[in-house]
């Protein structure tokens, strides 16, 4: 089994790839996706990643099925002890923003969803500028006071917003976020380098990449000049038309053939090795796909090859 790693200022140990859950009960059906964990759970992972929101896009779903479909996965398997679940509140369409009122109703929602009298990691989907930092971290502090929480964290914020968050837990002796989930991947590295890594950094926190294989871009599959046909497509798109996005594939492709494992394992080994970066977060629609993914807990690559591949998507 891999050595886990703390996260950040919390006392959660997590694998070094999160599995993100964003895909049951859309992509995956509930078999599928209990297939996925099992396989995810087998290989020695424990840190899933969902949200309330998780699938509420999708035909006749509502939001909130993700977080089913893993609570009844760990009723199943009688292991909720075993893995560390982090879910996110803001954007559910029934739980929308972040007033006090909303984060809790939006909590017990999602304590019940996922069968448990706890969550591990509770992060703030999209930060809301109407609510004063304050309150959300006032609320988020009594669910840790209360149990419910065991750590908070922040997704998609400012570094000023984060900056206040974490400076107003300090002085008020309150939870303070241990981990922050940017947009962060191979070519997408001002998303989350320069000011918000600087935070992250100075405070201790850990960094949980999210798009971390750039909706599948990241495996070699989309390619310019080719026809992929993919529900993401629209999100690619944009990698198939850039320059630096082609000379970051031609340096995958290089050492893919030098180290002779798959290009989704060498991108997200590059994020893993990163400064700051605990563990990247990747999902997959079926068993099948998790393998390359897998491989990355046990991959590392050369300074050499961390030096080319960080010169080619600069």
């Amino acid at each position: 089994m891999n050595t886990r790693k703390t996260l950040g200022s919390s006392d959660l140990k997590v694998y070094p790839l999160c599995l993100g859950g964003n895909v049951f009960g859309w992509g995956a059906d509930e078999a599928e996706s209990f297939a996925i964990l099992d396989t995810y759970v087998a290989a020695g992972g424990n840190f899933v990643d969902t949200a309330d929101t998780y699938t509420a896009g999708a035909a006749g779903n509502v939001g909130g099925e993700s977080e089913t479909i893993i609570g009844k996965w760990m009723a199943a398997r009688g292991n909720r002890s075993d893995v560390v679940v982090a879910t996110k509140v803001g954007i559910h369409p029934q739980f929308k923003g972040l007033a006090p009122a909303n984060i809790r109703a939006a909590a017990e929602a999602s304590l019940r969803r996922l069968g448990t009298d706890h969550i591990d990691l509770y992060f703030t989907h999209f930060d809301d500028t109407s609510v004063p930092v304050e309150e959300i971290i006032t609320t988020l502090d009594a669910l840790v006071k209360e149990g419910k929480v065991r750590a908070i964290a922040a997704s998609n914020i400012s570094p000023e917003r984060l900056s206040a968050s974490l400076a107003f837990s300090e002085r008020e002796g309150l939870a303070r976020y241990a981990a922050l989930q940017p947009h962060y991947n191979l070519v997408s590295r001002d998303s989350y380098e320069g000011e918000l890594q600087d935070i992250v950094e100075r405070h201790g926190m850990g960094c949980l990449p999210y798009f971390s294989l750039a909706a599948g871009f990241l495996t070699g599959k989309y390619r310019p000049g080719t026809t992929v046909d993919s529900v993401r497509l629209n999100r690619v798109a944009p990698y198939l038309e850039s320059e630096s996005a082609a000379k970051v594939l031609a340096t995958l492709d290089k050492i893919v053939e030098a180290r002779g494992v798959e290009m989704a394992t060498v991108a997200l080994a590059w994020l893993a090795q990163r400064p700051t970066v605990v563990a990247p977060i990747a999902s997959a629609r079926t068993v099948g796909q998790l393998p390359p993914l897998l491989a990355m807990s046990d991959f590392r690559l050369t300074d050499a090859e961390m030096t080319e591949l960080t010169e080619a998507s600069a």
